[in-house]
């Protein structure tokens, strides 16, 4: 049975999506307005629609029944040092900037009893996430003020390993986390900010679930065992998430998805270096050059299904309590058919509710899990600030005196 064989389908997805919104744990705007308009909120007025430039607006957030929203503020892995410092608090300024143009929509969120409450006066939680443990420049004095002004998670690295954490993507330095990558986390918990293992080596994924006290979240990545990729989260990790505490939110990024867009996507990105560009640019003239590829090479298609799919098995292997949704609009030049913008969400819920999940799995997937693990890691932050003060290790002193930069 698919979604489109009931037609009531979509009403109960809308409804359900009315009582319980979407939190969805990564979106990119903050830098595709950096990369398209130099944070120029005049020139992508997001109050209106922006279609032609942008995944998200606030028309189609409506839309898709999203509820509350960590936006990602992230910095490029060719950015380093205070220079990846200087861009992530130009991010975050951005973040801050998009909720005082837009009071009657976005309301600034800090904490879990934040996002209920503008939930209820019917604005969209605005929540950040720093992507790249780069972004703090091995220094836990930068982690904690990037905390203070309101980041509330922490991708441990992007694309690339860092000087304390490997990357899923790159070749691995430490076997996972260095004594500092480990400090690290233990300090995130201290602060109360959450700890993403979207991007890193499954190494690391095990070495950060053996330090945590807190639960952790994969902001944006799916089931390794539907789609090998080594973005996506292996199946005793999944399965390792119910003693944590932890969510997995699934991806929408079709080289995440379907299997046969992983080679695609790397030939795609080839192309973009061979034409002097980043292989993640997604402004006009990277677009541009992706259309001529896909029009010499069609590209293969996720489908709303393809996601469905990973639900269904991160689902079976972690349990409904362990589900979410990270769709990384903004952040990827193409999508699957049917979720081609944040418009897109009802059409996931409805392809899952055709599959028999309940309204009350559905309710936790969307909205309840992702609450539930601010709350958690708020309470461990409370239990751990109150017994230990703030660190002042720094990687030097745990990694060695060559460990920077190494």
């Amino acid at each position: 049975m698919t979604a489109a064989a009931d037609p009531a389908t979509p009403a109960r997805a809308a409804e359900l999506l009315a009582e319980h919104p979407v939190f969805d744990g990564h979106n990119d705007l903050p830098w595709a307005l950096r990369e398209q308009v130099g944070y120029d909120l005049d020139r992508r007025d997001i109050a209106t629609d922006q279609g032609a430039h942008l995944h998200t607006d606030l028309p189609r957030l409506r839309a898709g029944g999203v509820g509350a929203q960590f936006w990602s503020v992230y910095v490029r892995t060719d950015l380093r040092g205070d220079a990846a410092v200087s861009a992530c608090l130009e991010q975050i300024d951005v973040v801050d900037a998009l909720i005082r143009r837009y009071p009657d929509h976005l309301a600034r969120a800090l904490t879990a009893d934040d996002v209920e409450r503008a939930r209820a006066e019917g604005r969209i939680a605005s929540l950040m996430g720093a992507e790249g443990g780069h972004s703090i420049n091995n220094s836990l004095a930068t982690l904690r003020a990037f905390h203070r002004l309101g980041v509330r998670y922490m991708t441990l690295t992007h694309n690339d390993t860092i000087d304390w954490a490997d990357s899923a993507t790159d070749e691995p330095r430490h076997d996972g986390l260095s004594a500092f990558g480990e400090e690290v986390v233990r300090e995130m918990n201290r602060v109360g900010m959450l700890v993403d293992l979207s991007h890193v080596a499954p190494a690391t994924m095990r070495d950060a679930l053996r330090v945590t006290e807190a639960p952790v979240i994969f902001s944006h990545s799916s089931a390794r065992a539907v789609c090998d990729h080594p973005r996506n989260v292996p199946d005793d990790v999944l399965a390792a998430l119910p003693g944590n505490g932890g969510v997995a939110m699934a991806t929408f990024v079709p080289k995440f998805v379907l299997p046969g867009a992983v080679d695609w996507d790397r030939r795609a990105a080839e192309n973009l270096a061979a034409h002097g560009l980043h292989p993640l640019d997604t402004t006009e003239r990277g677009m541009a050059v992706h259309r001529a590829f896909e029009a010499q090479h069609p590209r293969p298609r996720a489908t709303v299904a393809t996601v469905a799919d990973h639900l269904d098995h991160m689902r079976e292997v972690a349990g409904i309590d362990h589900v979410g949704i990270g769709g990384d609009y903004d952040g990827t030049a193409f999508l699957p058919d049917g979720l081609e913008s944040v418009a897109g969400y009802p059409r996931l819920v409805a392809e899952l509710l055709a599959r028999r999940w309940s309204a009350a799995d559905l309710a936790k997937l969307t909205w309840h899990n992702a609450v539930r693990v601010l709350r958690d890691a708020e309470a461990v932050a409370r239990d751990l600030s109150a017994r230990r003060g703030p660190s002042l290790a720094t990687i030097g002193q745990l990694d060695g005196a060559g460990a920077a930069g190494s």
